[in-house]
């Protein structure tokens, strides 16, 4: 269990002394959403070019076997931990698993505590409400979407286009014009310019190429005209806006004089989410093939950093946070165990002295994951698959033949070692899930989404029933406020949470019902509405509280 707060933490931390540089260098990191390591000229794309991108790798260093894990949120909580995402109480993407514990320590707060200015600009995907939000954790800027992409159930009503998006600016909301991406690097840039005499840590989450595949037609057509897909011609589309915010970006440090000492990290996610160019690699997004797994990671650093070089030693997600740790002068906490590795001197082009390690990746759907399903463990040569699929990685990349009979002692070794990593994440803190506050300062009203909600009929389809597993923070008095589709016939609706039990008419095409001045006592419980018309249960779109 962890023994310190993040407080506690936070409060003890101080710069530590830089090696071998004289300045903190600013730190930027870009991580797209569903974008594969084929959509990249770079790597053999001849329908895509990405100059901007491909310049990244051209210019410093390209980890050529970086792994991920196969969607967006695990691997995004281990990028800002330095944890695997089990650890983090991170397990899935959605109905309330793809929410933080808030006493992990981001890599904005350990930054923060060594004195950079914070921002995030895009997606964050790890709690849409108080203790788990991106300005809970550590980030002094942030311009946000809600839940995991715009057009998923947590998008605020008006709020589910890619054009002149609804987003969150530093919790509050705020209509932006312009394209997602285009609004996400524009307040990036803005960052630059406000912190130009600081250390600075910007991390720019795009949620494009994402679906929905929402982009401007005129940058579609010239995909079209090659005669791709649809879907792909969009996904491109968008991977190249992409990569044109990466230009002006680029020029912005270059124009700034900051270019130098900035750390550059291009990534992306996971694997892409429909079938197109992979480079040749098995399976794509949500598998454990490295169709799914392996991305491109570049990182350029013109004043540490020597261009052009490839590293092939297997790198991860969990690396990150201690390299940029080492690098900046961050301090680790203590009190917890890191599970990645820095990287800095792999950075440097320093003399290899880099022992082989085993990562592990692992990612299905459910509450808590069951040991050997849809995992694999990685070693430079060896991968193992669920626990009995082996390949040769050196000798086939492309994952064709399981050799698990050839070599029972490496399956054995590597099973062995996925049971222990899989004993040892889980009991960090188990699976169950943190808890929304109600009642707090920092966040009132609170807005609930399908997003969170759990429970074994809840789902985003428009039958799904479900709660949310809330801390009232505060006696008081509150109201609660259920939005839903309106009413087809006369209803009522029902609200529990601990001895509250209240139910409410619902008319013909009501789409709100209001449960006034409730007297909640502080404390854990479950908040569960629900719609009953006739003989049919339906659940509510949106639970809207608020202290009086």
């Amino acid at each position: 269990m962890i023994s310190t707060t993040r407080r506690q933490f936070l409060a003890a931390s101080a710069a530590l002394p830089l090696p071998a540089q004289t300045k903190r260098p600013n730190v930027i990191v870009i991580i797209t959403d569903d974008q594969g390591y084929g959509d990249l000229s770079i790597h053999g794309n001849d329908k895509l070019q990405t100059p901007n991108m491909d310049s990244i790798a051209k210019e410093g260093v390209q980890f050529t076997q970086f792994q991920v894990c196969p969607v967006c949120s695990p691997t995004r909580s281990s990028l800002m931990t330095g944890r695997y995402n089990y650890r983090t109480g991170i397990v899935d993407t959605f109905l309330g698993r793809s929410m933080m514990h808030n006493d992990e320590v981001t890599l904005a707060e350990m930054l923060g505590a060594a004195g950079y200015r914070t921002g995030i600009f895009g997606k964050w995907h790890m709690g849409d409400n108080y203790p788990m939000r991106a300005i809970d954790q550590g980030f002094h800027e942030a311009l946000v979407l809600k839940g995991g992409g715009i057009g998923q159930p947590a998008d605020p009503p008006g709020g589910s286009s890619y054009f002149d998006p609804l987003l969150q600016h530093n919790g509050k909301q705020e209509r932006k014009k312009g394209y997602c991406t285009d609004v996400y690097f524009d307040a990036a840039m803005e960052f630059v310019d406000a912190n130009r005499g600081r250390p600075f840590f910007i991390y720019v989450a795009t949620n494009a190429p994402h679906d929905p595949l929402q982009v401007e037609e005129s940058w579609v057509e010239p995909y079209r005209k090659l005669g791709l897909k649809d879907a792909t011609a969009k996904v491109y589309a968008m991977v190249k806006n992409i990569d044109d915010n990466v230009g002006r970006l680029l020029r912005k440090l270059k124009a700034t004089g900051l270019e130098r000492d900035t750390i550059l990290v291009f990534m992306t996610d996971n694997g892409p989410q429909h079938d197109r160019y992979n480079a040749g690699m098995r399976a794509r997004k949500t598998t454990v093939y490295q169709g799914g797994i392996r991305v491109p990671c570049f990182v350029r650093w013109p004043a540490v950093v020597r261009a052009g070089r490839k590293v092939d030693r297997i790198a991860a997600h969990i690396d990150w946070f201690p390299t940029l740790a080492e690098a900046c002068g961050g301090k680790l906490p203590a009190d917890r165990k890191i599970d990645g590795r820095s990287l800095l001197a792999l950075l440097r082009g320093e003399p290899p002295n880099w022992p082989d390690r085993t990562l592990f990746t692992q990612w299905h759907r459910g509450d808590v994951p069951e040991l050997f399903r849809d995992c694999a463990a990685r070693t430079q040569r060896w991968k193992l698959v669920n626990g009995k699929e082996l390949y040769d990685m050196q000798n086939d990349p492309a994952e064709s033949a399981d050799v698990a009979v050839k070599h029972p002692d490496v399956a054995a070794r590597l099973r062995k070692e996925t049971e222990a990593w899989y004993k040892d994440v889980s009991a960090t803190r188990g699976y169950d899930p943190p808890r929304i506050y109600l009642g707090a300062p920092q966040e009132n009203p609170v807005v609930l989404t399908r997003q969170d909600w759990r429970g074994p009929r809840a789902g985003w389809d428009a039958g799904s029933i479900g709660y949310w597993e809330v801390d009232v923070r505060s006696r008081g008095r509150y109201d609660v406020t259920l939005d839903f589709a309106a009413a087809k016939e006369p209803g009522e609706a029902a609200l529990s949470l601990g001895a509250i039990r209240l139910t409410e008419k619902v008319a013909a095409g009501a789409a709100q019902c209001k449960f006034r001045n409730l007297e909640m006592t502080p404390g854990p419980g479950r908040l569960e509405p629900l719609l009953r018309f006739g003989a049919k249960d339906l659940g509510v779109q949106y639970v809207t509280i608020a202290k009086l």
